[in-house]
């Protein structure tokens, strides 16, 4: 038999079912056979995402293995795509491991009694078409909720679409007269060309931002609103979404801010005016010139009242086309009395419009002749006393005046009776300068003889300083020096203070000194002489401080700086006290580190100022006094501190220490000690630092100065001879 027919159309079987087959291979779907009952009988799972094996689910059933309200809809589908044939879709929710997912089935009949189920994941279809219901809402909302208008309209006519409740509030246009008409027909745009550059910007760009334009109301009213849009695409029309806000009142508040402003400028350079030049008439014609440009008025002017002169202008700025008041005068009593009178009680007067002001004919005649329509007038007072006024005319035409205005006016014509009392003020000034300039001369002569007597008597004081000083130093020389003779005489007898023969050594050599035919000599105790020697040194270095004082007042500290070790410098000072502390039976605790920064100071006059402090801690306690020396660096500069712990002082005490004053006239070291702290202050204060004393919380005092290190000396030298 010739069987080539069958054996093509079998390779064309074959042909199709390969291609078919990769086809179905190609599809990531899902595909299940399902028979009418519900039982799954193949499925095809490549290349999808199937927690179950192939195993778990042929031969079920759709009741065993998908929740029921889901299988009870995948039934009536498969019933329903037997019956009639057709394509059936369905879609559903599956809980998996991954959470609830969402599910689209598409059921063909593929045999007798069996269906073809093709299912697809359409989870992120879902959420998608869930998200853009849920931005169309928004977008819905904002655009029925928002506060400012909002329309769209098409680009090429400008015909409403769609606005909202904002802008049928904002324009007074129902929203049944807005859509499907032209903004042209409803007459919005106040200038076309604003619509036109809104175009343009959008031709350009696609956008536009913050645009001020005006529109009408459909009351007539203009407004000025910020005006955005975009280009969007709606049906295929382009349209434009634009978004108005109302500026109306912020314009309305920036013009009174400026207007402000301008009053505020206005009143400042007037007040600048008056207190820096002393020209009344100056000041006078500047102040009418700027209020009128400020109120853009067409005549500004200040007339004077006089009881003697009448009323006449004393400045005035002017529009040319308008007639001036200047140089006009008159003395009738009638006239002026009536001007009086809406004047009086320092009222300000606002008259909108001349001709509904119930006013004398001559009144009304002399706004005729000046062209005056609108008026007004500020009275200027002085003290209760009405000096003139400040007026304003508007001849164009009436105008309302506006409450800044009227508020500038009346604070001018304050500014302008400060001028004029000012101005009295000089006049009386000039008058009695004649007698100031004498007196003042007199005055002079008189303090320069003064200060010649005072020169004088700093010549003799200095005299007496020093020749005082010069004999006091040479008597307790003398002195000292017989004292210490007697003392060293006495000691190097090797016989102490107590015994008997060491006194009468002393009164020997006491006697030796005396005339021959002196009387027999008094016995004098080797303290005594001590004390007598203490005494002549505390006189000798109060003389010695006293001339210090002096040359420093008046030629300053001579100070010669150079590069100091801190630590170095205290082993001298330490061999200078050593005496005293042995002496007073006290103890130096030296605890500043020997790698200190340099200093940039006069190591001899600081070896003063470190003996000067202790010196005085010991004068002023008992023996066994205890010192701790310490240094540390502050922000550029050494800080020392001696700390002692002795008895305490005052806060008044501790602020007065440094002082040159006499502290306690019961105290016989008073004077010495007071000028040796004053000269350390000075000493500190030439090298730049600062020096001062602290009273311990529980005992002993703690002094303190600070000197600068080299390198901030070097930045910032010092002077050599400081004041």
């Amino acid at each position: 038999m010739d069987i080539t027919d069958r054996k093509l159309a079998e390779e064309k079987l074959l042909d199709s079912e390969a291609r078919y087959k990769a086809i179905l291979d190609a599809i990531p779907d899902l595909m299940f056979r399902i028979s009418r009952d519900g039982e799954y009988l193949d499925l095809k799972s490549e290349g999808a995402n199937l927690t179950l094996t192939r195993e778990e689910i042929v031969g079920k059933h759709v009741q065993e293995l998908l929740p029921s309200d889901v299988a009870t809809i995948s039934l009536e589908a498969i019933a329903k795509t037997l019956d009639t044939g057709t394509l059936q879709i369905c879609e559903y929710q599956l809980p998996t491991p991954l959470g609830v997912k969402d599910y689209e089935a598409r059921l063909v009949v593929s045999g007798e009694d069996e269906v073809l189920a093709i299912v697809r994941d359409i989870t992120e279809r879902k959420q998608a078409e869930i998200s853009l219901q849920n931005l169309a809402q928004k977008f819905a909302k904002a655009f029925s909720c928002s506060p400012d208008s909002i329309t769209i309209s098409t680009i090429q006519e400008g015909r409403f679409i769609e606005v909202n409740d904002s802008f049928v509030n904002l324009s007074g246009y129902e929203r049944d007269e807005t859509i499907g008409k032209t903004s042209f027909e409803l007459d919005i745009w106040v200038h076309d060309r604003d619509r036109l550059n809104l175009l343009q910007e959008l031709q350009a760009t696609g956008v536009a931002r913050n645009l001020e334009v005006e529109f009408r109301q459909k009351s007539g009213e203009i407004i000025t609103a910020m005006l955005s849009a975009e280009v969007i695409d709606l049906d295929g029309t382009p349209c434009i979404l634009a978004v108005h806000h109302d500026i109306t009142e912020r314009k309305q508040v920036e013009a009174q801010l400026r207007l402000s402003a301008q009053r505020d400028r206005l009143l400042a350079e007037t007040l600048v005016r008056i207190r820096s030049s002393l020209n009344l008439d100056q000041i006078l014609q500047t102040t009418v010139t700027e209020v009128r440009q400020f109120l853009q008025a067409d005549r500004v002017f200040i007339s004077l009242n006089n009881a003697n002169l009448g009323v006449r202008t004393l400045a005035e700025s002017v529009d040319p086309k308008y007639p001036s008041v200047s140089g006009w005068s008159t003395n009738d009593e009638a006239y002026l009395q009536e001007v009086r009178n809406l004047l009086k009680d320092n009222l300000v007067r606002v008259f909108e419009d001349i001709t509904q002001m119930a006013v004398s004919p001559k009144v009304r005649a002399h706004c005729r002749k000046f062209q005056t329509k609108a008026s007004l007038a500020v009275p200027i007072m002085l003290g209760n006393e009405l000096f003139g006024a400040l007026i304003a005319n508007q001849c164009s035409g009436s105008r309302h005046w506006q409450p800044i205005e009227i508020d500038l006016l009346k604070q001018m014509s304050e500014q302008v009776a400060i001028a004029i009392q000012q101005s009295q003020i000089c006049q009386k000034l000039a008058e009695l300068n004649t007698n100031l300039e004498h007196q003042v001369e007199e005055r002079t002569a008189q303090l320069q003889q003064k200060m010649q007597e005072v020169e004088k008597l700093h010549r003799v004081k200095d005299v007496v300083l020093h020749t005082v000083a010069h004999d006091l130093r040479t008597s307790v020389m003398g002195n000292l020096m017989v004292l210490k003779n007697l003392l060293n005489q006495g000691v190097g007898s090797g016989e102490g203070d107590k015994g008997t023969r060491g006194q009468g050594r002393i009164i020997e050599q006491v006697s030796l000194l005396s005339p021959p035919n002196a009387q027999s000599p008094i016995p004098v105790s080797r303290s005594i002489i001590e004390r007598m020697i203490q005494g002549n040194d505390r006189q000798l270095t109060m003389i010695n401080s006293l001339l210090e004082i002096n040359s420093c007042e008046k030629q300053g500290i001579d100070i010669k700086l150079e590069p100091v070790q801190f630590s170095n410098l205290l082993g001298g000072t330490f061999a200078q006290l050593e005496p005293m502390l042995t002496q007073n039976q006290a103890t130096l605790k030296n605890l500043v580190p020997a790698d200190l920064p340099l200093v940039m100071a006069d190591g001899t006059l600081l070896q003063k100022v470190l003996a000067n402090l202790i010196s005085h801690s010991l004068q002023n306690n008992p023996p066994g006094l205890n010192f701790i020396l310490s240094a540390t660096v502050e922000a550029g500069m050494i800080r020392i501190q001696i700390r002692d712990d002795g008895v305490t002082m005052s806060k008044l005490e501790c602020d007065r220490l440094f002082d040159l004053h006499v502290r306690d006239p019961q105290d016989c070291c008073s004077t010495n000690i007071g000028l040796k702290m004053y000269l350390c202050r000075k000493v500190l204060t030439a090298h730049g630092g600062e020096i001062g004393v602290i009273s311990n919380r529980k005992r002993g005092l703690t002094f303190w100065f600070t000197l600068d290190l080299l390198q901030k000396s070097l930045n910032h030298p010092s002077p050599t001879l400081p004041l």
